[in-house]
């Protein structure tokens, strides 16, 4: 039996114990973070909970929580702030921890915040130990972990609820488990109306291994050679291959007649939640389909193809102090687009590539105020995949000492920054 075999079928506790490097790391490097957010704060005469509980978005989501849809604030320039725009998952986990524990609803936010973080540096160890192996599945935690804008996976926000949702999904995916990855994929889409990249990953997948089969009956998909990229239909000689979609529906390996039920069943599944709520959306506001756009126009958010995106960076090259703002957001860009370029030539899973280049479009191409695209960007967690490796190919002692010094800049900035502007 070899490695790819052990990990393929780890019960929890096992499972648990595997990742158990990673989540430590993890819950250090936040713990890091809350302690100088706290220091920060008290010398300001702030609250740090305060900050990462009863801000921004974390309000919108208590109150509808607390009090339902339909709350909404009209602005002197005409435009109107609907709650509507807020997908429903995290408020109704916020009601249901309110409901059966003596937090409030700032608390329950704040609660299923740090444990969806938690999950969902679990998902992506998992995504990348499956692909790259124990070590590289650490560090892409650790990277996760200390990004400048890390501090949001600790508020009462939904991109750690939405991250955990679709790394599980992918990891579903690359494993097989097509109506989990379905049924993951469609509570994605109840958190953020991002998961519409989670809905195109498990759709690309599965198209794909439907197309495959009938061309050619038998054909395992998302195979993993050993220590590089999912290859479809690859395998390393003289090691079994993963568990393919087949044999984890219950399909024998002599058996040669299609099985396509299961992920059928994950690709309907999929869009669900996204779709749901939308039409509710729709009809709630008596606007027919299209009515969440409307919606979410009225926060001056869509989808532009990056002109607004384009002409704010241009505007800052009118003065020379801004100029030097524009320039550092073109190299973010570049980096960005340059990442995903990487994955692509380290031959990533199709999933996870659908999956990365989707957020980071919908992340750069929305008109949405500029200062969120940070954080928009977090659950886009295979862009981080070549500085993991990078950083697992590094000796234990130096991987450690860059990590940290990562930690502790992504501490300081998370600090000043939730305590200035902060995410929108």
């Amino acid at each position: 039996m070899t490695d790819l075999d052990v990990r393929a079928r780890l019960p929890g506790s096992a499972a648990l114990r595997r990742a158990a490097p990673a989540l430590l790391g993890y819950a250090a490097v936040r713990a890091l973070g809350l302690v100088a957010l706290a220091l920060w704060s008290a010398a300001r005469d702030k609250s740090a909970y305060t900050l990462l509980t009863a801000r921004w978005d974390a309000l919108w989501y208590t109150r509808v929580a607390e009090l339902g849809y339909g709350y909404e604030v009209r602005l002197p320039n005409g435009d109107v702030h609907s709650n509507l725009a807020f997908f429903p998952l995290l408020p109704w986990l916020e009601r249901l921890l309110h409901a059966t524990t003596p937090l409030s609803y700032a608390g329950a936010g704040f609660t299923v915040s740090v444990l969806a973080s938690l999950a969902a540096a679990w998902g992506i160890f998992a995504v990348a130990d499956h692909v790259y192996g124990r070590r590289a599945g650490v560090c892409a935690v650790l990277v996760w972990a200390v990004l400048p804008v890390g501090i949001v996976q600790s508020m009462a926000y939904s991109e750690s609820l939405f991250t955990a949702l679709a790394a599980w999904s992918l990891y579903a995916v690359l494993t097989g488990r097509w109506v989990t990855a379905g049924v993951l994929a469609s509570l994605s889409g109840l958190t953020r109306p991002v998961g519409l990249a989670v809905v195109a990953a498990v759709w690309a997948a599965g198209s794909t291994s439907l197309l495959r089969d009938r061309r050619a009956p038998g054909t395992r998909p998302f195979v993993r050679t050993r220590g590089t990229a999912l290859e479809p239909g690859a395998h390393s000689p003289g090691h079994a291959s993963r568990p393919s979609a087949e044999t984890a529906s219950g399909r024998g390996a002599n058996d040669h007649v299609p099985r396509v039920e299961p992920r059928a069943l994950g690709m309907l599944l999929a869009p669900l939640g996204t779709a749901g709520y939308v039409l509710w959306v729709g009809h709630r506001t008596g606007r027919g389909p299209l009515g969440y756009l409307d919606v979410q126009a009225g926060w001056r958010n869509g989808f532009d193809g990056g002109y607004a995106f384009a002409r704010f960076v241009a505007d800052k090259f009118t003065a020379f102090p801004s100029a030097l703002a524009g320039a550092g957001l073109i190299v973010g860009v570049a980096l960005l687009l340059w990442l995903y370029v990487v994955c692509v030539r380290q031959r990533q899973p199709l999933p996870l590539l659908v999956y990365g280049g989707a957020v980071l479009a919908l992340a750069l191409c929305a008109s949405s105020y500029f200062g969120s695209k940070p954080r928009l960007l977090l659950p886009a967690f295979p862009l981080l995949l070549p500085l993991a490796l990078a950083l697992a190919r590094l000796r234990t002692t130096r991987s450690a000492l860059v990590t940290g010094c990562l930690a502790v800049a992504s501490a300081v900035y998370g600090a000043w920054w939730l305590n200035g502007a902060g995410p929108p």
